[in-house]
């Protein structure tokens, strides 16, 4: 199961997307709003308060409060 690459979070078969840069890399979004949050918004998970890898840098539980 691939993770997303914004949140961290699991992504269950049959969901989600794939994005292929030019270069070859990999990016896969459990949601469209991680995907505009990288994307269009430029934001960086890390201080992003809703992620995982953003529980894991401040070291908090990784339980994702919405």
């Amino acid at each position: 199961m691939p993770r997303c690459t914004f949140c961290g979070e699991d992504i269950e078969k049959g969901t989600g997307k794939m994005f292929v840069h030019n270069s070859g890399k990999l990016d896969y979004f459990c949601t469209n709003r991680c995907e505009k949050n990288l994307f269009k918004l430029h934001r960086s998970p890390l201080q992003t308060r809703w992620t995982k890898k953003y529980a894991l840098e401040h070291g908090r539980s990784g339980k994702n409060k919405l």
